[in-house]
């Protein structure tokens, strides 16, 4: 449970008495913190400080703290401690102490005005706490009332201090108004308050940006201010002066960060759209920036670039609509976009030479939805004037996608060649996106650059190019339908020209090769154009991801066009296997690619490639199974099984339908014999059995030889058949001498396949009841240290319920003690095995009346399961789980309301149950709201969410927010 759920009044009762919650206590803690070395001593001291800080002794010590002979560290503390008892504590503070609370705070504020900085702002914190709690009733001109209590002469402290204080105080209102946590009727009130009480603080923040003899201090605070106000949505054109006034700053180094957050903050308030007029006189403001970013590119300045490109994206990002819809203003927006192309095309590579280009790139997305949202005349407008600068954008992103030149990228580091691989992903997405906007034409004025590239005979060409370009074919490809474009077979045709010197060009040729995998399919006189390039790539370990995923591709999208090339497939895919030129994910892949490709063959070819191909691993997997276990001979022997799992997982040599309920899927039976999977398995189950013997306490190699069964159960379903009988055996083995979830998941799988099947039904059966009585067994043990198991265990239960609930008619099988287990299960700490045990009892429920002895177990015991349930929503299980346990209820509301009704009412009855937050008539109305519900799934399992906050004392607080 989250520790913020705890009541907040209890903090502190149990490590130390409130008498110890003195000054002199809390100095000596706070010297703990900040200067003792031992971390224990520094957490302890940390956790009885916050305890400190919510006593009711922190009135008193926090004024104290605050002394002027104290440190700045102690006086931190007592700024804290009172920003926290006004902010959270606001009820307890009696109605006749405001006025005084305010006045101690002034005098505070003023006197550290010339004192510590970070003091001063958790005073003005405070203080902004206090006034949003007081605003409007209690306090009606706060804002006004703190611009003329620090204007006041007569003062102690210097003009300048004062300004400072007082500028300090009107940033953290608006701050401390965003995170407060005033109810929501409140915050509305205090918002239009607010925005009343702009009227005096703009004037002040105007006069004192403008005046030539404030210091650049207090301009730089003025900015930060104007920024904290306008995101309470203050009307943009309340904002125009102080806006200019922000541009106008932005030729001072010293102020421009400040002036870009503020004009950012000011343009980007989601109510700036309405103010057309005013976003119409920003456009020249920005525009008037161009030379300012040019000579700011040009000497390399990042910081100003950076700044004055977000104020452009900003403009427009947020109002490309509003702008758009000005139609007789269409120049000074296109002179905009083209300031925004120039900030795309930003000289210098991503990230080490610039970091601006990538905050354009939303842009250009917000930007085309704008206009392909217009009306059709409107739009066909618009279209002519954009799809030159959309063409042009194009040309500007491969261009900043192309590598820097190798002696150059060489040097660069892992991190910013993993951030320009990210850059270049948002390049792709974005010339994905741009493809609805350009079309077919895209695809061409890609293919036209390509060919003048590769077939110019004038000047040598860089490989960078060429990359960037098939990079953007790629882009394209991988998610649009390309069938129809005439230029794919001219791109097919230039790839073999390609001069591949350099990885990244070669990888990027496998993924635009791999991208068109389903063209090919429909083209497949095309495939030998390409095909031996991906072969040959194959070899290279450099290309391992590239090459292994594009043959996948092939293989499993034009896998019937194979078959003249199946043999040189295998026998490279065979070589690279053997040399283990790859890693174990790209081997993985690789048999995946195989399994694809034999699917498409004869079975008596099958099994001749099967054999050339599987026999070198059985030979060495016969060697290991002689070995006595040790580190290394496991990992081979887990790569081998994992191999043949892979390979099982998509040869595939019937093809599925769906039968005529549409309930399950159905395959059509193989029509030359065997299948070639079952007869590789016959052939090597006895190795498999040898191999487990001595690995059958190594959770790992269990794992991998039931992913080997269960992979290939999925992939042949009912042609596994002939395997059904052994397999049970072994897994019944395997479960009785070490329980381990992987096995009760192949049960699961042969479960639901299997049981219904008459002659399948009796070694199913036979296999259920066995891993049941080991795991009930297991529970008699202690199940908390395999919750794994547990969890698998329910879900075994749950799937045969579902499919086969007569295995629960079966006198051998002990379906209280599974009953007792389930609820027991129920309450363990890990999430996924209470769902699992959830999900068995929302199967069980709804067969009461068609199972006799489950309906005879629920009878006997179903108010224990009622009283888990109702723990568990009281506020022992998480509330994350809250929608599972509903579940329950509903089942047992539909399946036997007239137990649940009996039993609800005396489980309920209890003082304190399940929760001691309760009242007796809060009980009363949910059970009766949850009696009354049987059709309903989704109101019950609102009432159980409604009810779980009470139980935990949660109900109308923050933390419901999110729930």
């Amino acid at each position: 449970m989250d520790r913020r759920e705890e009541q907040p009044g209890a903090a502190g009762a149990g490590a130390a008495p409130a008498l110890d919650f003195t000054v002199e206590n809390v100095e000596k803690a706070l010297h703990q913190l900040y200067y003792d070395p031992n971390i224990e001593n520094k957490n302890l001291a940390q956790k009885w400080l916050m305890q400190a800080q919510v006593s009711p002794q922190a009135w008193h010590f926090s004024w104290q703290l605050l002394q002027p002979d104290k440190v700045p560290e102690i006086q931190y503390f007592g700024a804290s401690a009172l920003h926290i008892k006004i902010s959270r504590y606001w009820s307890d503070i009696p109605t006749d102490q405001y006025e005084s609370l305010k006045a101690q705070l002034f005098t505070q504020i003023t006197r550290f005005a010339s004192g510590s900085k970070i003091v001063l702002t958790r005073l003005c914190v405070a203080l902004a706490s206090l006034a949003l709690s007081m605003m409007p009733d209690a306090w009606p001109c706060a804002v006004a009332d703190m611009v003329r209590l620090f204007q006041a002469e007569d003062s102690p402290v210097d003009g300048q201090g004062r300004c400072l204080a007082l500028l300090e105080l009107l940033t953290v209102l608006p701050e401390e108004f965003q995170t407060s946590r005033l109810p929501q009727y409140r915050k509305g009130l205090v918002r239009a308050s607010l925005a009343v009480e702009c009227g005096a603080v703009f004037p002040l923040l105007e006069q004192l940006l403008q005046q030539p003899s404030s210091p650049s201090c207090v301009r730089q605070k003025v900015l930060k201010c104007f920024s904290s106000w306008v995101q309470l949505e203050v009307p943009l054109q309340d904002c125009e002066a102080l806006i200019q006034a922000a541009f106008a700053a932005l030729q001072d180094s010293e102020l421009f960060d400040s002036s870009v957050e503020a004009i950012v903050n000011a343009i980007s308030q989601p109510d700036a759209q309405r103010y057309v007029n005013t976003l119409l006189k920003l456009i020249p403001l920005v525009l008037g920036l161009q030379e300012q970013l040019r000579q700011a590119v040009q000497n390399g300045d990042m910081e100003t670039s950076h700044g004055i490109c977000r104020i452009a994206v900003a403009l427009g990002e947020n109002h490309s609509r509003a702008l758009l819809d000005q139609v007789e203003h269409w120049q000074s927006f296109l002179a905009l976009v083209n300031m925004i192309m120039f900030c795309t095309g930003i000289p210098g590579h991503y990230p080490v030479n610039e970091t601006t280009s990538s905050l354009t790139l939303t842009f250009w997305y917000t930007l085309q939805d704008d206009i392909l949202s217009f009306e059709a005349e409107k739009q066909a407008v618009y279209q002519q004037v954009y799809r030159p600068v959309y063409f042009q954008l194009v040309d500007v992103l491969l261009h900043k996608a192309q590598f820097p030149p190798d002696e150059e990228y060489g040097f660069w580091s892992s991190d910013e060649k993993e951030q320009f691989r990210i850059y270049r992903v948002d390049i792709s997405d974005t010339l994905m996106y741009v493809y609805e906007m350009l079309g077919a034409e895209l695809l061409s004025n890609l293919y036209d650059k390509l060919g003048r590239l590769l077939t110019s005979s004038e000047e040598p060409y860089s490989w960078q190019h060429t990359e960037a370009l098939l990079y953007g074919f790629q882009s394209i490809a991988e998610t649009i339908d390309v069938n129809y474009s005439d230029v794919v077979p001219g791109l097919i045709g230039l790839i073999p020209r390609i001069s591949i010197s350099n990885v990244q060009l070669a990888d990027t040729v496998m993924f635009t090769i791999g991208a068109l995998s389903e063209w090919l399919a429909d083209h497949p006189v095309m495939i030998n154009s390409v095909l031996p390039l991906v072969l040959h790539a194959l070899g290279n370990p450099e290309l391992s991801v590239s090459s292994v995923s594009t043959l996948k591709k092939i293989c499993r999208e034009c896998k019937y066009d194979l078959p003249p090339y199946a043999a040189n497939i295998v026998a490279v895919s065979q070589d690279v296997l053997m040399k283990q030129i790859h890693k174990t994910s790209q081997c993985m892949w690789l048999m995946q690619a195989l399994g694809f490709l034999l699917s498409a063959l004869q079975v008596e070819e099958i099994l001749k490639n099967l054999h050339s191909l599987i026999s070198p691993y059985i030979q060495q997997l016969e060697k290991l199974a002689e070995e006595i276990p040790n580190p290394s001979n496991k990992l081979a022997i887990v790569h081998i099984l994992g191999l043949l799992s892979n390979l099982f997982t998509t040869l595939d040599v019937s093809h599925h339908e769906d039968d005529h309920e549409g309930s399950e899927l159905r395959k059509l039976p193989v029509p030359q014999g065997p299948n070639p999977v079952v007869v590789v398995l016959q052939q090597v189950f006895q190795l498999i059995q040898k191999v487990l013997s001595k690995w059958l306490n190594d959770a790992q190699v269990v794992e991998a030889v039931c992913a080997i069964f269960e992979k290939s159960v999925k992939t042949l379903l009912d042609d596994f058949a002939p395997m059904v009988p052994q397999l049970c055996e072994m897994l019944g083995r395997m479960y009785s001498t070490i329980p381990q979830a992987s096995a009760l998941d192949l049960t699961r799988q042969l479960v639901h396949i299997f049981a219904h099947e008459p002659a399948h039904f009796p070694p199913i059966e036979a296999l259920f009841l066995l891993v049941t009585s080991v795991t009930l067994t297991l529970f008699q043990q202690g199940p908390r240290d395999h919750p794994d198991i547990v969890d698998s265990f329910m879900q075994l239960l749950a799937q045969a319920l579902k499919r086969k609930p007569d295995l629960f008619l079966c006198e051998r099988l002990d379906v209280k003690a599974v009953f007792q287990c389930a609820v027991l299960a129920l309450k363990f700490p890990e999430a996924p095995t209470v769902k699992a045990s959830c999900g068995f009892f929302t199967e069980l429920l709804p067969r009461c009346g068609e199972v006799e002895p489950v309906g005879k177990v629920v009878q006997e015991d179903g108010r224990m399961l009622l009283i888990a349930v109702l723990e568990a929503i009281g506020g022992q299980a998480s509330r994350s789980l809250m929608d599972c346990f509903a579940d329950i209820l509903f089942a047992l509301n539909k399946h036997c309301f007239s137990l649940l009704s009996m039993w609800i009412k005396e489980a309920l009855q209890p003082p304190g149950f399940p929760s001691a937050r309760l009242s007796p008539e809060q009980k009363d109305t949910f059970s009766q709201q949850i009696l009354r519900e049987r059709v309903n799934k989704r109101r019950v399992k609102e009432m159980v969410k409604e009810f779980t906050l009470l139980c935990r004392g949660l109900h109308g607080t923050d933390y419901t927010a999110d729930y």
